[in-house]
């Protein structure tokens, strides 16, 4: 086989992405120090759904989906196929018939840096598709690409065996060998955040950090406050 086509890697054990699954991508990217958020382009078509999963890449040009076909054939169950698109949205490179399979075979959700379609239809099986938009246009199947490769999606570079968490605010993606480390700071972070927003609702709605943010930022004199 081609060495353009990558099938061993190691994945996410899956006791951690169950637990990875517990939290909304967004507290999953600050404990990641701020970074691993694909770009805003690719977002839920619909709010409600959620992907998390072991990303499984998938690099194609522009409008050519030859090689999503191949990383379908080749996904195991949990695998969220991450494909760069080129952010290109002049042509669908996924649809009904391949999100049918996808669903079929257990893989848990798509990611892609370009257009779907039948999204109405995608809707009603309630699949989990993160893309740039939509098209009608069909795509075509003649490119080589590449599985399994390290690619850039989104501005992010990704690898497959990645952790893939996805949600309606977007998609994060943590390095692999990061996740373990990651979630007990994940945990941490959903605790101090409710006591915070409890605090809140009691009134105390003041940031007890900002007079000195704005003094180091030069908005405010020493000795100054709000």
């Amino acid at each position: 086989m081609s060495n353009d086509i990558l099938r061993d890697f190691d994945r996410v054990p899956a006791a951690l992405v169950k637990q990875a699954a517990e939290f909304q991508a967004a507290i999953l990217a600050d404990v990641n120090g701020r970074r691993g958020a694909l770009h805003g382009r690719i977002a839920a078509l619909r709010p409600r759904m959620k992907a998390v999963g072991t990303a499984l890449t998938v690099d194609v040009r522009p409008g050519d989906n030859l090689m999503i076909h191949a990383a379908i054939a080749m996904a195991k169950p949990g695998d969220v196929l991450v494909i760069d698109g080129k952010a290109d949205q002049t042509a669908a490179l996924m649809g009904t018939i391949m999100m049918t399979a996808c669903q079929q075979l257990g893989i848990a959700g798509v990611v892609i840096d370009g257009a779907v379609r039948d999204t109405l239809e995608i809707d009603e099986m309630d699949f989990p598709v993160f893309a740039f938009g939509s098209n009608p246009n069909g795509p075509t199947k003649n490119v080589p690409g590449r599985i399994g490769h390290p690619i850039a999606c989104g501005g992010v570079t990704v690898r497959s065996g990645d952790l893939v968490v996805a949600d309606a605010d977007g998609v994060v993606v943590i390095e692999r060998e990061r996740v373990e480390s990651l979630l007990p700071l994940a945990r941490k972070k959903v605790v101090d955040e409710a006591a915070r927003i409890a605090e809140i609702k009691k009134g105390n709605t003041s940031a007890s950090w900002l007079d000195a943010a704005l003094r180091t930022a030069g908005v405010l004199k020493q000795g100054e406050s709000l």
